[in-house]
């Protein structure tokens, strides 16, 4: 088995989509890139300005022709938003010659991670731990349902994730040959 054309990550915010997904593009030769970032940088706008002019409907009008542009460009691991799994169009162009991952995270980790992020423009308001739990329980069936792979990323380091990602998608690890052995062994 090859490595797949595309690697997705599909996650909450606070995931670690970005951090995990640019060290596993460097760790397969892949390209990286983060859907959100293209958007800012062709928006000459940060995500806060754009849901603030265009508000969430524009915003994920944007983010789905970005999709549909990325999912031809092959040799990529592809960051995702959090929300880019709620336009049911989106789903194909996720999938679309792609391994989706699904780094999930548990609502403590998040509140962890992104109550500093002022660059989150659904969680500026005065209980972001009640929107994440909202979001998760309308999130979470959607990741998990269009997910090749789960990964958990509490309490492990990114460094960590990667390396169990590696392992996934990529079937000539050493220590997949090892199992493979292994198991050839208990059969004969």
């Amino acid at each position: 088995m090859s490595l797949p054309k595309r690697i997705v990550l599909v996650g909450p915010m606070g995931a670690g989509k970005s951090t995990i997904g640019r060290m596993l593009a460097r760790e397969l030769g892949y390209r990286f890139l983060d859907s959100d970032r293209i958007i800012e940088e062709r928006c000459g706008a940060n995500i806060p300005w754009i849901f603030d002019v265009e508000g969430e409907e524009g915003f994920r009008q944007r983010e789905t022709a970005m999709l549909a542009e990325l999912s031809e460009v092959h040799g990529t691991v592809l960051a995702t938003g959090g929300g880019a799994v709620m336009r049911p169009e989106n789903h194909e162009l996720l999938k679309r010659d792609a391994t989706v991952v699904y780094l999930k995270t548990s609502i403590d980790q998040q509140v962890e991670r992104t109550r500093r992020d002022r660059n989150r423009p659904l969680l500026q308001n005065d209980d972001p731990e009640a929107v994440l739990r909202h979001l998760f329980a309308l999130r979470d069936p959607l990741y998990t349902g269009l997910a090749d792979i789960v990964m958990f990323t509490d309490r492990k380091s990114p460094r960590l994730v990667v390396r169990q990602l590696v392992n996934r998608v990529n079937p000539k690890t050493p220590r997949h040959k090892r199992q493979v052995r292994k198991e050839g062994r208990n059969h004969a």
